[in-house]
């Protein structure tokens, strides 16, 4: 099987689907329990997803945060592999306008670089509370993106409103990239989906795109061909996974659709389907 296919953020290469990590943090979009299922999993496990990953080329992680566990999984996963994982952190950050909030948001970035982070995109809690639909600005941001270059890493934007990305690039924010939601249920989409897709197609730089399968609500074969479809060529998926052999499926489910076949993976059989499989 080839290497997936990549895009450029700047002079960042980077696979066209990225690793998700809310199924590995415990942040299912459905319930506590389910939080704690998704959860109560040790770093072995999550490194032996992020391996699958990696041994087909999909070297990036979004939604890195400063947690001892992910860090430690994606370490481990890195040395069975032999390969390197390029880290897409999206850290809360201080939004006050003081000389404390500047100090904060410093360590915060000092620890970003020490951890390896080449793409730094502040989350969406926080860079939400800045947007200024009023005066159609992002305020502060400029700010922070300057405080991220000075740290050689690539500042992006991370939001869960599409004016942001509007706003970004009307007022030429220092970003090289941006995070939108996207799926074809409308999950958690304040807007409907053709003017989401619309913003994403006009937008300047590359859209990560997140929650393809609308936690969960989607069938994967569902979720992926309507992104592929409708996406542009440098615009990147982000998919969650709890096991290996889930990474595996979306993999081949993705060439398939690009190769217009029908993918190698295994139908799910229940009772009520036995009629459909053909009977030696």
């Amino acid at each position: 099987m080839p290497e997936f296919p990549r895009t450029m953020v700047e002079d960042l290469s980077l696979p066209r689907m990225l690793i998700g990590t809310n199924w590995f943090l415990g942040f299912s979009h459905q319930s506590p329990s389910r939080d704690k299922l998704i959860s109560d999993r040790s770093v072995s496990q999550i490194a032996d997803v992020l391996a699958v990953f990696l041994e087909h080329g999909i070297d990036a992680i979004v939604g890195f945060i400063a947690n001892d566990r992910m860090y430690e999984a994606v370490q481990d996963a890195q040395q069975r592999t032999g390969r390197k994982m390029i880290i897409i952190s999206t850290p809360g950050i201080d939004v006050n306008e003081s000389p404390e909030a500047d100090a904060k948001n410093a360590e915060i970035f000092d620890l970003e670089a020490k951890r390896g982070s080449s793409l730094v995109m502040p989350h969406t809690s926080s860079t939400d509370t800045m947007l200024d639909k009023r005066a159609r600005v992002i305020r502060g941001m400029d700010k922070i993106c300057a405080m991220i270059r000075e740290r050689d890493m690539i500042p992006g934007l991370s939001t869960h409103e599409p004016e942001s990305i509007v706003f970004a690039d009307e007022t030429k924010l220092d970003v090289g990239t941006y995070i939108s939601i996207y799926n074809a249920a409308g999950f958690m989409m304040p807007i409907e989906i053709d003017w989401v897709n619309h913003i994403i197609r006009n937008a300047k730089n590359p859209v990560i795109t997140i929650k393809p399968f609308a936690a969960g609500r989607l069938h994967p074969f569902v979720g992926l061909a309507f992104s592929w479809a409708t996406l542009r060529p440098q615009d990147m998926i982000t998919v969650g996974t709890m096991t290996p052999d889930e990474a595996k499926e979306l993999i081949e489910i993705s060439y398939s659709l690009f190769e217009n076949r029908q993918a190698n993976v295994e139908l799910q059989v229940t009772r009520s389907k036995q009629t459909l499989v053909k009977q030696d």
